[in-house]
C-alpha cells in the first residue's frame, strides 16, 4: 500500500462525520484569507474530499481541485461537478494545463506524503502553472520527527473545542492499529523535512525551484 491507496480507501483519520465537517470548514475559512482576489485562479493540489470547496470557490474566480486518489476524485465530481466555478482534475490533467494559468496553488497537508523526487517534480510543475506574481501556499506540514503523542494531543484539543471529544478518543484507538501508523513507519513523511513544522508557508512564483 502507498499513501494514495491509503487515502482512497476506508480509514479512521476522521473520527466521525462531525470531525470531517468542521475540519474542512475551518480549512476553507483559513484558505480564503490567502486568495488574491475575487477573480483569482486557484488550484488546491491534493485537496482530499474538500467538503467546503464551494466556500473557497465563492472567494475566487475559478477553483481547480486536483486529487490523485480516484475514489476521492469521483466523490468530488459527484459533489461539485455541476458547480460552474469548480474543476475536478487528476494529477495528469493538472500537469497538462498551460503555463501561467494559476494565481495561487495550495498544497495543504500534502508534502509530508511525498518522496524527495516527487516533491521536486511538483515544485517544478507548480512553478510552471503559476502566473507571474502568483503564489504557492504550503500548509499543515507534519515533520518526520513529530510523535504520535503530539498528533493525539492536537486532535483531542480540536475535538474538545468542536464537540466530538468522546468520538476522538475512540478514533485514536482505531488509528493506533490502522494502516496509517504502519505506512508512516515504513514510508515516513518525506517532503516535510524541507519546510518548517506546522503553520503556513507562502512562496512567490518568482522564486526558482531547485
Amino acid at each position: 500500500m502507498d499513501w494514495v491507496s491509503f487515502w482512497d480507501g476506508a480509514h479512521a483519520i476522521y473520527v466521525n462525520p462531525r470531525h470531517k465537517q468542521v475540519h474542512y470548514a475551518a480549512l476553507a475559512a483559513d484558505l480564503m484569507a490567502y486568495v488574491p482576489g475575487p477573480t483569482a485562479r486557484v488550484m488546491d493540489y491534493g485537496c482530499g474530499e474538500a467538503l467546503a470547496a464551494d466556500q473557497l470557490a465563492a472567494a475566487c474566480g475559478r477553483l481547480a481541485l486536483c486529487e490523485a486518489a480516484p475514489g476521492v476524485r469521483e466523490k468530488l465530481t459527484a459533489r461539485f461537478g455541476a458547480t460552474s466555478k469548480i474543476d475536478v482534475l487528476s494529477p495528469e490533467a493538472a500537469a497538462a494545463l498551460p503555463a501561467g494559468c494559476q494565481d495561487l496553488v495550495i498544497a495543504n497537508s500534502l508534502v509530508q506524503y511525498l518522496s524527495r523526487d516527487q516533491f521536486r517534480d511538483l515544485l517544478t510543475l507548480w512553478h510552471r502553472l503559476l502566473a507571474p506574481g502568483g503564489h504557492l501556499l504550503v500548509a499543515d506540514i507534519i515533520p518526520p520527527n513529530v510523535s504520535a503523542v503530539r498528533d493525539a494531543a492536537a486532535l483531542l484539543g480540536f475535538a474538545a473545542r468542536e464537540g466530538f471529544l468522546a468520538a476522538a478518543v475512540i478514533g485514536l484507538a482505531r488509528t493506533a492499529v490502522s494502516p496509517y501508523r504502519k505506512l508512516r513507519a515504513e514510508l515516513g513523511l518525506g517532503g516535510a523535512e524541507h519546510y518548517p513544522a506546522g503553520g503556513w508557508v507562502r512562496c512567490s512564483a518568482k522564486a526558482q525551484t531547485r
